[in-house]
């Protein structure tokens, strides 16, 4: 028996019961990764001497920061761009809320989900189909010295 025979013999509502999970399945999209929040009010500093800093030393270098210690991830990336300047993003993704941004030196510095390959501008726009409604949230970074603030 051929596939549409056999859709047709077991109605429209039974196929679509078999066939959802399968089509759910092929999706790029998984819903069993773990979602992550956005933190607010986020207002911390970084001392570029500190040992944890150093990836920061070189133009595209960066870090994972806990904006809050009563967090169980990483949730902001802090990183030096190909110009020398300090930013600052979310590692929450916008395109689905999953913990994998980090900063990238390709394409002149952007930050990359390393979850779906969403790309994002350092003012946090998108780069790519999947993400052009949903901005990277960014955060204002100043330079004092050695000592680097990250706020909202």
């Amino acid at each position: 028996m051929e596939r549409k025979e056999f859709l047709k013999s077991i109605g429209a509502g039974a196929a679509f019961a078999v066939l959802f999970p399968c089509i759910n399945g092929c999706s790029n999209d998984s819903g069993d990764q773990e979602v992550f929040e956005v933190s607010d009010g986020v207002d911390f500093t970084v001392d570029l001497n500190s040992d944890a800093a150093a990836p920061l030393a070189e133009n595209g270098g960066f870090i994972f920061v806990k904006s809050n210690p009563d967090l169980k991830y990483l949730d902001i990336v802090v990183a030096r761009n190909l110009e020398g300047n300090i930013v600052a993003a979310s590692k929450i993704c916008s395109h689905e809320q999953t913990e994998g941004i980090y900063f990238s030196d390709t394409d002149g510095g952007v930050f990359i989900c390393s979850t779906h390959s969403s790309k994002f501008a350092q003012d946090g726009t998108s780069l790519n189909l999947a993400t052009t409604s949903n901005p990277l949230k960014i955060f204002n970074t100043t330079v004092e010295g050695s000592i680097v603030r990250v706020f909202e």
